[in-house]
């Protein structure tokens, strides 16, 4: 409104002008202070400016007793990549001549880790500033090394062009290709009251870098009002897919410990045989082949009455997606009544067919946990079975409800595109917003419904593998509504009876492209990417994390 004003020319008095100048020249002002940790006014041209080393300093202490992301660089252990690079490149370049920038960048060429995009980009721009026939020093080689393979690191920084003109940009840019610095994201505004553009950044590296602060100095001198961003605290998230490993193992319930509401409660042979698969799962690490559960006559008896029960009504029931991978289950994973795949199984036919893969689980995971996992793309699936004597109750997830329920569907692709966009907007969510995916989780990938011919079917592996609730969900006593997440997130649910409402899907792209709209929507103070070469994620902004959800390390005992 305050910018509409101003452009109004002779519809507003000087005096009224000035006034809201003012009042903008205080909120403008006032918005630095608030999204700012370090303001930088312009000063001299020293390469070692004591401004910058004072920013420096003020940056990497203001999150003392804080664990920043930034820190993080630990866990890649990039100083001791760069050692190994740079051995390597010694050894298979070793002659009597020096070594110059050309022979790194041939040798950088040869190697796997220049096919990650990150790393490439930020190799391809160092090599960018270099003299490629001057010689290099081991010393030089780390230290270049380390920047290339560190695409974690983020600043952010704020700054306003000098005047607005043709190539204000260009000129601005040209500064970042000279020190050889890599852009992660980048937005403008116009300025409210100057002809200017106001421009926020995120780089690879720190203030801990060289050319990160020189940057700096150079931003100050052909730049104006520049600013450190102060960075955002966000809850503990895995950045790679082995991360995982280090909260698996807090399970909410279930597992070896049963409640005494459990018809497995008072049978101890039952629950020795749960502790022993639940340790294996505790065990399991990333990379490592999924532990074989060699399930008794017993056991294989409960699934079958499971599966005899299920199969038509699914057959009735269930979206077509669901039904077409039934036959390639059978023939690739054992899928079929005398027989309960192994997760091994199960997990390369899902990545082979759609990037997902299991993760044994010993129990009931946190809503953050799980779904973190989902952007991953990692199920996490239980390997123990419900107790025999009631083989069609279950007061838990088990083997049954995963294989029966949920597995068919991780081999749709737009279903797993589905499933990891909700795992995608979990990460570094506040516990509102995990609340939030949690329920629009429950409302679709475990009790979602959609449309087929006009006619609903059931893709919810909670009703896919109960066989009452499936009967109960087609008739019409429930409620049901358009699949929305936004009123899906917002819905309560019961978790001990039928559920009363059902969210109905157009079809899988359609909630994909709904749940892509609802994730965007979510503020954080990041955007993220997932990295399918590397099954990392690509943060674009510079954040802290709190200490608060940092996993601790657990230790299992073995079992003979």
């Amino acid at each position: 409104f305050i910018s509409q004003t101003l452009h109004l020319g002779t519809s507003s008095s000087p005096r009224f002008i000035v006034s809201m100048q003012r009042k903008l020249s205080v909120i403008r002002s006032s918005w630095y202070r608030h999204f700012s940790r370090v303001s930088c006014q312009r000063t001299g041209y020293g390469v070692e400016n004591p401004l910058v080393s004072s920013m420096a300093a003020t940056f990497s202490s203001s999150s003392k007793g804080k664990f920043d992301i930034r820190n993080r660089s630990n866990q890649y252990q990039l100083d001791k990549m760069a050692d190994v690079a740079v051995t390597k490149l010694l050894g298979k370049t070793s002659s009597k001549h020096s070594l110059t920038w050309r022979d790194v960048w041939k040798w950088i060429e040869e190697q796997s880790f220049y096919q990650v995009q990150d790393i490439r980009n930020s190799c391809e721009l160092a090599f960018a500033t270099k003299e490629m026939n001057a010689s290099v020093s081991e010393a030089e080689i780390k230290e270049m090394m380390k920047g290339c393979l560190n695409t974690y690191d983020r600043t952010s920084i704020a700054f306003e062009t000098m005047e607005d003109g043709a190539g204000s940009l260009i000129d601005a840019l040209e500064l970042f290709r000279k020190r050889g610095i890599n852009l992660t994201h980048i937005e403008s505004r116009p300025s409210l009251l100057d002809p200017t553009y106001s421009f926020f950044v995120s780089i690879q590296g720190t203030l801990n870098d060289n050319n990160v602060r020189e940057l700096v100095n150079d931003l100050i001198r052909h730049t104006k009002n520049v600013t450190l961003m102060g960075t955002e605290e966000v809850p503990w998230f895995p950045r790679k897919v082995s991360d995982i490993d280090v909260f698996c193992h807090r399970t909410l319930d279930a597992g070896a410990d049963l409640q005494a509401d459990h018809p497995g409660f008072k049978d101890e042979g039952y629950r020795d045989r749960r502790k022993i698969i639940c340790e294996n799962a505790h065990r399991h690490k990333f990379g490592e082949p999924i532990p074989s559960v060699k399930y008794a006559d017993e056991e294989m008896k409960t699934w079958g009455i499971v599966f005899d029960k299920l199969q038509p009504l699914t057959e009735k029931y269930a979206c077509k997606e669901y039904r077409e991978v039934i036959p390639e289950l059978h023939k690739d994973c054992g899928f079929r009544r005398d027989n309960i795949p192994q997760l091994q199984d199960i997990s390369e036919y899902l990545q082979a067919k759609t990037g997902f893969i299991v993760r044994p689980v010993s129990g009931l995971l946190s809503s953050r946990d799980f779904l973190n996992g989902l952007a991953f793309k990692v199920f996490f699936s239980t390997q123990y079975i419900r107790h025999h004597s009631k083989p069609l109750y279950t007061p838990e997830p088990d083997v049954c409800h995963e294989i029966l329920g949920h597995v068919p569907l991780f081999a749709n692709t737009e279903f797993a595109a589905f499933s990891q966009e909700i795992g995608l907007a979990s990460i570094g969510a506040s516990d509102e917003q995990i609340e939030q995916l949690a329920r629009v989780y429950w409302f679709s990938v475990e009790f979602g419904q959609c449309l087929e011919n006009g006619e609903r079917k059931a893709y919810g592996a909670g009703l896919l593998s109960s066989f009452g609730e499936l009967e109960y969900s087609m008739t019409e006593e429930p409620q049901f509504r358009e699949f929305d997440p936004f009123n899906a997130g917002q819905q309560d649910y019961p978790i001990t009876t039928y559920q009363p409402i059902y969210f109905v899907a157009n079809s899988f792209k359609d909630a994909q492209e709904k749940m892509r709209v609802y994730a965007q929507s979510l503020k954080r103070p990041f955007n993220v990417r997932y990295n399918s070469i590397t099954s990392s994620l690509d943060i674009d902004r510079d954040i802290t994390v709190s200490d608060d959800g940092i996993p601790a390390h657990h230790t299992v005992k073995e079992t003979m």
